[in-house]
């Protein structure tokens, strides 16, 4: 049964129970790691899963709190022997930047280095990022400082349907992905530039006509904000929960 595994629910400042935001779709055939950050191979483990068997990487935008894990798990990926090919699906913005990046890492003279696929998607609603007998993705743009993409995934075995907003302001592209949803996770880091906070998260799902709303992105530590999860429930009459860190959704 396909499944998605929060590996970190954080905003971009992680306290020791709650990583940077980042999860894992989990499939017979395939393991997909949306976002990568700090070591990846650690929070995989903890949630029962294996660094090598990552087949796929999405990446939502290129801020360092999505993003700063890619370099270590490619390096770890290589020193471990891997041979086979790593999808990677990013919109050209974030895609340019990491390849970027990685030639800082001189990452072209790593000796038998595995094959590494970009797969530049446009940015457009609904784009198609991948499908096979377990899922269908799509990708929309969302409002946030930089480029990013937020997600729909279909599961035509049990008809089941999760989005995932990525960090972004309000945004009728948002409610589009969640139409119908069982499952929107939503950033809730506060009304600011590119974000959104609980309330207005509580909104989107209502419009979307979601079934249940789950909450990441969140402020924690001396920021943490207990409230936010009433603060969605006033605008949205469905359940309402954080998605804690390892919270597992099958679907």
């Amino acid at each position: 049964m396909p499944k998605v595994i929060i590996l970190g629910s954080s905003n971009a400042i992680p306290d020791e129970d709650h990583e940077n935001s980042h999860m894992a779709l989990v499939g017979a055939e395939r393991l997909i790691l949306i976002d990568c950050v700090n070591n990846p191979i650690v929070r995989l483990r903890k949630a029962g899963l294996e660094i090598e068997n990552i087949t796929d990487l999405i990446l939502t935008h290129f801020h360092p709190d999505h993003v700063s894990g890619v370099p270590l798990l490619l390096m770890d990926l290589w020193l471990l022997g891997r041979k086979e090919e790593l999808r990677i699906y990013g919109l050209d913005f974030t895609l340019d930047r990491l390849e970027t990046m990685m030639d800082l890492y001189g990452w072209d003279t790593w000796p038998n280095f595995f094959p590494v696929q970009m797969h530049r998607l446009a940015e457009e609603a609904m784009t198609l990022v991948q499908e096979n007998e377990q899922w269908k993705i799509f990708s929309s743009p969302v409002k946030h400082i930089i480029p990013n993409i937020g997600l729909r995934i279909e599961f035509p075995e049990s008809g089941k349907v999760f989005a995932y907003s990525g960090d972004t302001e309000p945004t009728p592209e948002v409610v589009q992905l969640a139409k119908d949803a069982n499952l929107l996770i939503h950033e809730a880091t506060g009304a600011s530039l590119g974000h959104t906070d609980a309330a207005q998260a509580g909104q989107i799902a209502t419009s979307a006509g979601a079934e249940q709303l789950f909450l990441i992105h969140y402020a924690n530590g001396k920021f943490k904000d207990n409230g936010i999860v009433a603060k969605a429930a006033q605008e949205f009459s469905g359940p309402v929960g954080l998605a804690e860190d390892f919270l597992e959704f099958d679907f």
